[in-house]
């Protein structure tokens, strides 16, 4: 299995932005969960998960296990978003999504190892870090501008109706980044000849 490199600057790009245009949405989706005490356990839970994918680093760093867990991490935020718009803003949605997300920053630290090592060359590394960060800025203006065009184009305050209606479009977003994902590596060929 190798990184298909344009494929995979493309997702690294248009992931950031996805975390760009998504990074408001948390505050109004957790409103339900009041007890602070949820975020410290949940702070807890994340870091032993993090000290055991440590223990295990060995065995995962390579690019098959680099590609399952990137996979993983996409669908479970394809599911919280999905969840969001079934359950709606509720304590069950909030914890619900709250879980989720936690499940995906478990890998956070994993990935940042395992890309490095299979990206490997340093201005690889540095094209992946640009379009990451340009990726984060075009979401983020993307974003603000949204709520702009909300409220003063379409006239809808509610931060919930506001939020709900991005959904839509971060789905269309998370489904594009799940594709360029799957392009970013190249599968060996079984119907190659053996070498004589």
């Amino acid at each position: 299995m190798k990184l298909n490199r344009k494929s995979f600057l493309l997702y690294k790009l248009f992931n950031s932005s996805f975390t760009g245009l998504s990074v408001g949405i948390l505050f109004t989706i957790y409103k339900p969960l009041e007890e602070p005490s949820i975020y410290s356990l949940g702070g807890i839970v994340l870091a032993l998960s993090m000290l055991l994918i440590a223990v295990f680093y060995e065995k995962l760093l390579n690019i098959k296990s680099f590609y399952a867990i990137s996979i993983l991490v996409e669908l479970v935020m394809m599911i919280s978003l999905i969840t969001f718009l079934i359950l709606d803003i509720s304590f069950v949605s909030a914890l619900l999504i709250y879980c989720l997300y936690q499940f995906t920053f478990i890998f956070g630290g994993y990935l940042v190892r395992a890309e490095t090592l299979v990206a490997s060359d340093k201005d690889f590394l540095a094209k992946i870090d640009v379009l990451k960060q340009i990726g984060y800025l075009v979401g983020l203006s993307a974003s603000y501008l949204f709520y702009k065009i909300m409220e003063h184009y379409f006239e809808i305050m509610s931060g919930e109706s506001q939020i709900e209606i991005l959904h839509y479009l971060l789905i269309v977003l998370q489904l594009f980044i799940l594709v360029l994902l799957l392009f970013s590596f190249n599968f060996p060929s079984t119907n190659q000849e053996p070498e004589k």
